[in-house]
């Protein structure tokens, strides 16, 4: 029985160092599973229409992409913050629709997306890059509507950018939400149980940022979301009730900007504004 005893005692303990060791290999290295970057050669093309224009952020350590839809009389901006996979190659295709709404789209790659140089590698530096960008182009739309828009990775960072701007008098006419998560924290734990919540360094706790804004706000999520449960929506405007909630039938988490509903819901809250 002793032997047994010292056996199980010593697998319990091999158990213990185990999950240990797997918990700080996720605190160092959860950059790798929470961003997917590609990169693009540096002289890759990404401007391929004569009215949209590639620029470039200079921010403390890196430089980021950027993509400039720039209209001749627009009624405002979209700025949008996208998701966590892939470049501006394959996020820049909607510049039909803002054309039509009458809106100029930025976009920005994050640190090691693309034509971005660096990598990211904490909160506060996406935060500050996030900022970094806006302020770039900001001052152009003195006096036009502004609206944030973020997709999937891009809500909470346009939700906390949003409550920036509210605090210091000037907040966005519009935040559009597509495919948001309530935090990153809540949807980790719905993925990785047996992840203590604290050893997330990238909470982006969207559901505390709504409530503290000002101006409109559009959720938008597929009812078919597999990655991002349509739930985490029904949290957000629990805790914002003021904000519209568009569920599209039928759509996923990576298709949901291709149904007709989705894109008349954006076109239509645009032109109201």
């Amino acid at each position: 029985m002793k032997s047994l005893a010292g056996t199980l005692g010593v697998l319990a303990l091999a158990a213990l160092a185990l999950y240990a060791a797997l918990l700080a290999l996720l605190w160092w290295k959860q950059e790798a599973l929470l961003f997917h970057p590609q990169p693009l050669p540096a002289n890759y093309r990404l401007a391929t229409e004569p009215d949209v224009h590639e620029e470039q952020v200079q921010v403390p350590g890196a430089t980021l992409s950027v993509l400039h839809l720039r209209l001749r009389e627009p009624r405002g901006v979209v700025f949008f913050l996208h998701g966590n996979a892939g470049n501006l190659a394959g996020w820049f295709t909607e510049t039909a629709l803002y054309r039509q709404a009458g809106y100029d789209l930025v976009m920005p790659d994050y640190r090691g997306y693309g034509k971005s140089t660096g990598r990211i590698d904490g909160p506060g530096q996406l935060r500050q890059d996030v900022r970094a960008a806006w302020d770039s182009v900001a001052p152009r739309y003195a006096g036009k509507r502004v609206v944030l828009y973020g997709r999937s990775l891009g809500t909470g960072l346009a939700a906390d950018l949003a409550e920036q701007l509210t605090n210091e008098g000037r907040p966005p006419d519009l935040t559009v939400l597509a495919s948001p998560y309530s935090s990153l924290r809540e949807l980790a734990a719905e993925a990785y149980p047996w992840v203590p919540g604290g050893l997330l360094r990238y909470p982006l706790d969207t559901g505390r940022h709504l409530p503290k804004l000002r101006g409109r706000v559009l959720l938008v999520h597929g009812g078919q979301d597999s990655l991002i449960g349509v739930h985490h929506s029904q949290r957000l405007l629990r805790a914002a009730p003021s904000a519209r909630l568009l569920v599209v039938a039928g759509a996923g988490h990576n298709d949901l900007h291709l149904f007709p509903q989705y894109r008349a819901a954006l076109l239509e809250t645009l032109g109201s504004l």
